[in-house]
């Protein structure tokens, strides 16, 4: 009953200016739209909900769209689980805004570290009946308390050794994100004890 009352209210306000100066259909107009037309903003502590597809030299790399079935990808905006250069360019747009963010290296995941490339027997690959180029394992860091992700990248079978290269994968590539908000939400508020 009061909602069909705002909107008789907002109808008649709505003729009545019809029979005033333009200004007063703009200021009207203003009033209307104003809060209908707000959209929730990405900023600092808000859980950011997006679509995105990740693109490298023209080539898609990574999809993740209710397109294909997939989830959208959800996340605390300054938690630092995004690139920082992709949350600096995410930072302020709203609901439903689309954007193309293009990082060159140094703002992705850095250029190609040859340190990062090493000589290894191929016989440390025990258990696999091929070794090729491209394959990607998880290996233990020389001192025993990290584990890696290692990439084969050549593979000499004269001399019975492989480079693998512990750089990122995606490591001294430009990368295009053309991603879209779905949603933006503030962090839910914790009382004492863990309470909501």
């Amino acid at each position: 009953m009061v909602e069909g009352a705002a909107t008789r209210s907002l109808e008649s306000h709505s003729h009545e200016t019809h029979s005033h100066e333009h200004s007063h259909e703009t200021h009207s107009h203003e009033l209307v739209r104003g809060p209908v037309g707000a959209r929730a903003r990405v900023g600092a502590g808000k859980y950011v909900t997006i679509n995105y597809t990740l693109r490298t030299n023209g080539a898609i790399r990574h999809i993740r769209s209710a397109v294909w079935g997939d989830e959208p990808l959800e996340y605390l905006h300054g938690g630092g689980r995004l690139l920082p250069a992709l949350e600096r360019a995410l930072e302020g747009k709203a609901e439903g805004e689309h954007l193309v963010v293009t990082l060159p290296p140094e703002d992705a995941y850095g250029e190609r570290d040859k340190a990062l490339q090493q000589r290894v027997p191929a016989e440390e690959f025990g258990g696999v009946d091929q070794v090729e180029a491209g394959m990607c394992f998880l290996a233990h860091s020389e001192d025993g308390q990290r584990v890696e992700n290692v990439m084969i990248t050549e593979v000499n079978e004269e001399s019975g050794y492989v480079i693998v290269d512990t750089n990122h994968p995606l490591a001294g590539m430009t990368l295009e994100f053309d991603v879209t908000v779905v949603a933006v939400r503030e962090a839910p508020a914790t009382g004492g004890c863990g309470k909501a």
